[in-house]
């Protein structure tokens, strides 16, 4: 039988685990919301879908932020990496919507 205190802490670790996800969720559909009109952006002015300065500055920087906040860095790298990857398919799923015509940079 497990610790009646033991359960209480796992308890409120869950809790905020489960907190952080919401939040996580949150923050990501604010980030695509914005992201969903720089693509609109893009397309109306026939600019690249990716911009690979600021993809390079973006994981630099998330690098950096992951580091001061002792989390693998390689980590946040690959998870950028991935929400990039995401947001460059939308910005040529919208190009394609408003006729653009150029190819990802």
């Amino acid at each position: 039988m497990v610790d009646p205190e033991v359960k209480t802490q796992l308890s409120s670790y869950r809790q905020s685990i489960d907190n952080i996800d919401a939040a996580l969720v949150h923050m990501l559909a604010e980030r695509f919301r914005c992201t969903k009109e720089v693509g609109i952006l893009k397309a109306k002015y026939d600019l690249p879908p990716a911009d690979p300065a600021r993809e390079e500055y973006q994981i630099e920087r998330l690098r950096r932020l992951a580091k001061d906040a002792h989390l693998d860095p390689d980590f946040a790298e690959k998870f950028l990496n991935f929400v990039i990857t995401e947001v460059i398919r939308h910005h040529e799923a919208i190009a394609a919507e408003h006729g653009g015509t150029k190819e990802t940079a």
